[in-house]
């Protein structure tokens, strides 16, 4: 099987690539090779691979900014989705499309589900929303929601802390965001088990196993990077509330996704965000 791998230059769309099956081909296309807000070059990558599947890991990712540049965040998170949608459509090609736990509000007392109503803070989850729906508009595409994702290369808040521990004598973060940080390998293995699985249209949920704060993750990092030789001291890392670290978006408080379902469906393990970790940092190390 043939797959088109759409942001193949981000953490994730790398990852899918380097995580292809033997039997099937990875056809990577970067920001700077495929605009995909371009229908007529949308639709001419398409032909030209011979793809049945389009996984979409293209995304507007810049949390803050996007509530200054609204227009650039629908144009590529909502937008450019409606294009994917539609060039798969022509070619009877399906739609793999990543979004976020951003789309809900964090009022939630327990996981969310797939079916659960959304109600998204920000200006980026509203725009991954609009892309969510363009997505499964032409009712043959899928919908990937995962979290906090990482991974040995790109910007993600593994890399950050890694940086902030080396310069700085304090680092302060977050304790009342919870979530689930997800690793890029394991979310690329479970890309292609939906792909394998002929996953039926619909939304789905991926995340690394169990829960944490934004500073529990903060300390887990610390610890299993001083482990392996990766930081030359440490540091105190101080929870902080929300609000004491104002941004301009607002995020949810707790956005744990319930992947039940998915992990039914998908033939690959789903590990512990912390063994996951420990995988990412030996790469880190070795690299």
């Amino acid at each position: 099987m043939k797959v088109l791998v759409i942001g193949a230059g981000g953490q994730v769309g790398r990852a899918v690539v380097k995580a292809a099956p033997a039997l099937h081909q990875a056809i990577g296309r970067a920001r700077e090779a495929l605009d995909i807000g371009d229908e007529a070059a949308v639709t001419r990558a398409l032909a030209e691979s011979g793809a049945q599947w389009i996984v979409n890991a293209a995304a507007y990712t810049a949390v803050d900014r996007a509530e200054e540049e609204q227009a650039q965040a629908i144009a590529v998170n909502d937008t450019a989705v409606g294009v994917l949608a539609r060039a798969a459509a022509r070619t009877g090609a399906r739609l793999l499309h990543l979004s976020t736990d951003f789309v809900f509000d964090g009022a939630s007392n327990r996981a969310y589900l797939p079916e659960d109503a959304t109600n998204p803070l920000s200006v980026y989850g509203a725009s991954k929303l609009g892309g969510e729906h363009r997505a499964l508009a032409g009712g043959a595409g899928i919908v990937v929601r995962t979290a906090w994702v990482y991974a040995a290369g790109g910007r993600n808040f593994v890399l950050t802390m890694l940086r902030l521990m080396r310069e700085r004598e304090e680092v302060r973060v977050v304790c009342d965001q919870i979530g689930t940080p997800t690793w890029a390998g394991g979310l690329a293995g479970a890309l292609w088990a939906l792909i394998d699985a002929a996953a039926p249209a619909g939304i789905y949920h991926w995340t690394d196993l169990g829960v944490a704060s934004w500073y529990d993750f903060a300390v887990a990092i610390q610890d299993e990077a001083w482990e392996r030789g990766l930081l030359p001291r440490r540091v105190p890392i101080v929870p902080i509330a929300s609000a004491e670290y104002p941004t301009p978006a607002r995020r949810p408080a707790f956005s744990v996704l319930d992947s039940v379902s998915t992990r039914a469906l998908a033939a690959t393990p789903a590990l512990h965000w912390r063994r996951n970790l420990r995988t990412m940092l030996d790469e880190l190390r070795t690299a």
